[in-house]
């Protein structure tokens, strides 16, 4: 269990984690990601780039377009994602266009993020919406989580 002050319902990361632990069980990395809107989770996926033959099916990407299909919008207006690791920069676009209120990430990834790292996304003269930003939580999990999955494959 994770537990932290900067996530504001931790039911919402570990559903993430479930996500996550899924999508590694379906030899995909194992990112997973939810969206809330109201208390309530609305849209949940791990990545499924392989599952879908399509390299944008990242976990965040996955989510936001089921969230845009339940609420019949291109605009996911005051709606929380959580997600295990920093979204890439591609995720970091899809997220600022959706316009999400906030971003919950749990691991940082400085080889591939997009928020903290690399390119920065929300810190670009081009951004036109920036999420509010909480990390940390449940970084040790998310890594301990990554590092297993690759371990394994690498046998």
């Amino acid at each position: 269990m994770i537990l932290s002050s900067q996530f504001p319902d931790t039911s919402f990361i570990e559903a993430a984690f479930a996500e996550a632990v899924a999508a590694g069980e379906r030899g995909e990395v194992p990112i997973g990601a939810v969206i809330v809107k109201e208390g309530q989770i609305i849209a949940r996926s791990g990545n499924r780039t392989i599952t879908d033959h399509d390299p944008s099916a990242h976990a965040e990407i996955a989510a936001i377009r089921q969230a845009g299909a339940i609420l019949q919008s291109q605009r996911l207006v005051d709606c929380d994602l959580y997600v295990t690791l920093e979204p890439c920069a591609m995720c970091a676009a899809a997220i600022s266009f959706a316009r999400i209120r906030r971003l919950h990430f749990a691991a940082s990834d400085p080889k591939g993020g997009g928020v903290l790292h690399g390119g920065k996304f929300y810190e670009q003269p081009t951004c036109h919406w920036k999420p509010q930003v909480n990390h940390g939580e449940g970084s040790e999990a998310s890594a301990k989580l990554l590092q297993d999955f690759f371990r394994a494959r690498r046998g």
